[in-house]
């Protein structure tokens, strides 16, 4: 599954999911834009350390992906994008009631209105070079709910009807929409949780993990950075080519419930 010769975009990807799957673009020979709203030494390191390790192309750019100018303006400054990863998110849980109006905000802006922004002026590009790869990453959430995320699942249902959307607006063309709709994934945010939720329920890493953490994960396992990047991969290549319009769960059964 090469991919040299094209450009990958990844949005929050200076960690996690999207510099999981930034990763396996790389490996898979992708030049790639990491992205987030930092601009440190480390953020550029990282871009740095995969050009080093894949032998491509690799670069940093910052960008707030709250707001709208700078999510296009992302995609201007990378000045090409055969492959756009829209994986930008934050979380709130609260109930709906009580849910704070600046969070609901910022939820809807990062999770879904930035990747209206950045499929928007990539799509031109893609169609000018003949050839382009959407993936969206949505979640469990976007197919199904869980109480007090009310702004993350209503994002996540909008980032997969926008993928349905897009797919059928490119149907005829040689680019292809589709979103990854994962579990719960190991990541070094999820990772430094397991301590302060054994101490609060009194139970060893695995059991809080299978019990607590991985509830409603029927697999009990977490999905992990590199399998979200190989599913990436995947809808990017060639073998993939009828593939759109639709969602790939990654959730250890989570969905088939």
């Amino acid at each position: 599954m090469s991919l040299n010769g094209k450009t990958a975009i990844v949005t929050g990807s200076n960690s996690g999911i999207g510099l999981g799957i930034a990763r396996e673009l790389a490996r898979a020979g992708a030049d790639v834009v990491l992205n987030s709203f930092t601009d440190r030494d480390e953020d550029h390191a990282l871009a740095h350390a995969l050009a080093e390790e894949f032998g491509v192309k690799a670069r940093y750019i910052k960008a707030d992906m709250s707001k709208g100018e700078e999510c296009r303006g992302l995609i201007e400054q990378a000045g090409a994008c055969d492959i756009l990863v829209n994986n930008a998110g934050i979380q709130h849980v609260s109930p709906i009631d009580e849910f704070p109006v600046e969070k609901w905000d910022a939820i809807i802006a990062i999770n879904l209105n930035s990747a209206f922004h950045t499929t928007a002026v990539a799509l031109p590009m893609m169609r000018a070079a003949g050839w382009g790869r959407i993936v969206n990453i949505a979640s469990a959430h976007g197919l199904t709910a869980s109480p007090f995320k009310a702004a993350y699942v209503a994002a996540k249902h909008g980032i997969v009807g926008m993928t349905k959307t897009v797919a059928l607006e490119t149907a005829q063309e040689p680019i292809t929409c589709n979103a990854i709709c994962p579990g719960y994934v190991l990541t070094p945010l999820v990772e430094a949780q397991i301590p302060d939720t054994m101490e609060k329920y009194g139970m060893g890493r695995e059991e809080v993990i299978k019990k607590v953490m991985l509830e409603r994960q029927p697999s009990k396992e977490f999905a992990t950075v590199e399998q979200l990047g190989g599913t990436a991969v995947f809808l990017c290549s060639d073998a993939a080519a009828q593939i759109t319009g639709t969602t790939i769960s990654v959730d250890g059964g989570w969905t088939a419930l």
